[in-house]
């Protein structure tokens, strides 16, 4: 079980690395960078920030390794946030998942029909009004 202070500690990894990258970098390789999460180790020595890159491969490699070259830099910004002893030795790990949510998305959208609404949503059989929100015709006697 992960203790309060590691979870603190990578929530704050987190949100220097992700601001890191969109404000501070001038590096034309990082683009469409998304800091998703960060793992420290017990003894906050060590740290894995999970990234998410969209684009092709070649956009991938390029900001990964435009990553790794500005790592001493990003590192330095979480020793100023951290205050601790030790400064955790960063790492990025390419996190593929939210591009396979999209493909799964698509792949979906493909296999669903398009013409008719998802179960459960088929209009009401309820007579309506003029804004066309239903209403019950029995229902005459003018209460709510």
């Amino acid at each position: 079980m992960k203790s309060r202070r590691v979870e603190r500690a990578a929530e704050a990894i987190r949100e220097t690395v992700s601001t890191t990258v969109l404000l501070g970098l001038r590096d034309p390789r990082i683009k469409n960078v998304t800091v998703l999460g960060a793992e420290v180790t017990a003894d906050l020595r060590a740290a894995k920030v999970y990234v998410t890159i969209m684009g092709d491969a070649k956009a991938q490699s390029l900001a990964m390794h435009g990553l790794n070259s500005a790592k001493g830099f990003i590192q330095a910004k979480v020793a100023d946030r951290l205050q601790t002893k030790y400064t955790p030795v960063l790492s990025f790990v390419l996190d593929p998942s939210v591009k396979r949510s999209i493909e799964v998305s698509r792949t979906l959208q493909e296999v669903l029909p398009h013409d008719s609404p998802p179960e459960g949503e088929e209009s009401l059989s309820g007579d309506e009004d003029e804004e066309g929100s239903s209403y019950d015709a029995d229902a005459t006697d003018g209460s709510p």
